[in-house]
């Protein structure tokens, strides 16, 4: 027995009828034309220009879409078969509406190329199931179209995205990626590394034991990540900072938090006490300059000041770890 809410089976594309071909590009110029609308709707507030060229192609592919309909109306009557992607073999199915909230605008603009592209390679294939000749000359003047999307893509992005506009979105794209992710996790990396050395050195000079101060440095390294990511998730909403989601920001401090302390805590696993320690010192200066560079390259930050505050101030934390723990 079937059950109503199992898969239906996946049919070839050379099973198809030439009715349920027409069908199946009806469906698909739908579902592209509902991605690039939401993709200019998404676009809207901060990258008018490209969302502009995103409702352009959503308008090309409704104008498609209308083109087929009429051929379908032409041979086949009023009743279009639901026939859609998932439902035929080697066919990738379009990224569901909701994730175009998680793409960047350069990602919008790669997936936009790779659909076109699949659409091409479509209209070819289907171009030669069909035996009659209207039909074969419309599906082959689609893929032609579908092929030179990328043309039109480039005169939409000429026609509204100047040098400037194009400069300015990539200027606000880069800020908007800063907020969200580099600023949080840049926080959450200097607080693991720098916050869970004194524990972490203290415990390995004062035991003398690598397993007790793994232990101490993971359940510092743990705690701190939680801590970190709550504390960024719920003290801005993003909304009227434009920092972007909560839960984006929580997540880049929190785990980045725990990767900083992790770092020189995972060390202690070898059971040599002085070859964890020397190991864990050498990771220590690693993220230590690693947390200079990142300031340097995305906050903008002189490189020697950066040095400056992130090496020499966890040099001291380091030393005063290590003096409690030997005391």
């Amino acid at each position: 027995m079937i059950s109503l809410f199992s898969s239906p089976a996946r049919r070839r594309l050379d099973s198809l009828s030439e009715q349920e071909v027409l069908a199946l590009a009806i469906s698909s110029e739908e579902d592209d034309a509902r991605i690039y609308a939401a993709f200019a709707a998404r676009l809207r507030q901060d990258f008018p220009n490209s969302a502009k060229v995103f409702a352009d192609m959503a308008e090309v592919e409704h104008a498609h879409r209308n083109m087929l309909i009429g051929m379908h109306q032409q041979r086949f009557g009023e009743v279009i078969p639901l026939i859609r992607r998932e439902h035929v073999r080697g066919f990738m199915p379009r990224k569901p509406l909701w994730l175009s909230a998680q793409l960047s605008l350069d990602d919008m603009r790669a997936e936009a190329e790779a659909m076109e592209h699949t659409a091409y390679e479509f209209y070819l294939q289907a171009q030669t199931l069909v035996k009659d000749a209207a039909t074969r000359q419309l599906l082959g003047d689609l893929a032609m179209a579908e092929q030179g999307h990328e043309d039109v893509a480039k005169a939409l992005m000429e026609k509204h995205v100047s040098p400037e506009d194009r400069a300015e979105e990539d200027a606000t794209a880069r800020r908007q990626f800063i907020l969200t992710y580099v600023q949080p996790g840049l926080a959450g990396l200097m607080d693991g590394s720098v916050s869970t050395l004194a524990p972490i050195f203290a415990a390995a000079f004062a035991t003398g034991d690598t397993w007790q101060t793994f232990l101490v440095g993971l359940s510092a390294s743990v705690g701190a990540g939680i801590s970190m990511g709550f504390t960024e998730a719920s003290h801005d909403d993003g909304k009227l900072s434009g920092r972007g989601s909560p839960i984006k920001r929580g997540l880049a401090c929190g785990i980045m938090t725990a990767l900083g302390g992790l770092g020189h805590a995972l060390p202690y696993l070898i059971p040599h006490f002085w070859t964890a320690t020397v190991t864990a010192a050498v990771i220590v200066f690693i993220e230590l300059w690693a947390i200079a560079f990142i300031q340097n390259r995305f906050m903008e930050t002189p490189f020697f000041r950066a040095v400056l505050q992130v090496v020499l101030g966890g040099s001291l934390v380091l030393a005063a770890g290590i003096l409690i723990g030997s005391g």
